[in-house]
């Protein structure tokens, strides 16, 4: 038997949207391939047959990394292996930060494509993105979170994760506080968007369609960006 749509999942008229809050990781950012988990274990002194176990390790304390509750020393010394040390200053650490960066960073061309059609025709997104310092200041230095988000809010600067209620608040406050009906959020976790209906917003729980991603939000007719231009 199908489901009936929330009223939270159902599209709301384009013309009636007053902002947009975007997850990052699994929506505009692409995950990380099985080879650049396998480099980061390597790098952190795991055996690369090994790296599904460093990939367990490197989850169970990610949470509070993401919320600030760590420190890049505190995270990474206790996942290093071998007789590493990755201490405050240290080439190991500045190694594991910048590996661990960059594979968080890589976009999906058809996603931002769609943000690039909204942002033309004036919808106001922010980001509210899980993500520790390091990489919270790395998207904030991109071009594209430059010219199509208004503001960005990423849980290490906050102190707390999504799907806590007050994630979803700072971003709110951010966005000039719309009204949560009016506002849709984009997110690729069922519990992230549980938590924002439960809250009245309007919600996508995104899988990768970004003509469905379309669908709900103004889009100019052309717009010449970076992707389509290249």
């Amino acid at each position: 038997m199908a489901s009936t749509p929330t009223p939270a999942s159902q599209p709301l008229p384009v013309d009636e949207l007053e902002a947009v809050i975007w997850d990052y990781n699994g929506v505009i950012g692409k995950q990380p391939t099985a080879d650049m988990w396998s480099r980061l274990a390597v790098l952190a002194g795991w055996p690369a047959a090994h790296t599904e176990i460093f990939m367990r390790a490197f989850w169970g304390r990610r949470a509070a990394y993401d919320a600030g509750v760590l420190s890049d020393h505190a995270f990474w010394q206790d996942l290093v292996r071998g007789g590493r040390e990755a201490g405050p200053g240290s080439e190991l650490l500045a190694a594991l930060r910048t590996a661990d960066t960059q594979m968080w960073t890589r976009t999906d061309p058809a996603v931002l494509e769609v943000l690039h059609r909204a942002h033309a025709v004036g919808v106001p997104s922010t980001l509210l993105s899980n993500a520790p310092l390091p990489l919270a200041s790395a998207l904030d230095d991109t071009e594209w979170c430059a010219t199509l988000m208004s503001r960005t809010v990423y849980s290490a600067r906050i102190g707390v994760n999504k799907p806590e209620d007050r994630a979803y608040e700072a971003a709110l406050a951010a966005a000039g506080w719309p009204a949560p009906g009016r506002t849709l959020f984009v997110d690729d976790r069922a519990d992230n968007i549980e938590a924002a209906a439960r809250l009245g917003m309007r919600t996508l729980h995104y899988r990768g369609d970004a003509a469905e991603l379309a669908s709900r939000l103004p889009q100019a007719t052309v717009v010449q960006t970076a992707s389509s231009a290249a």
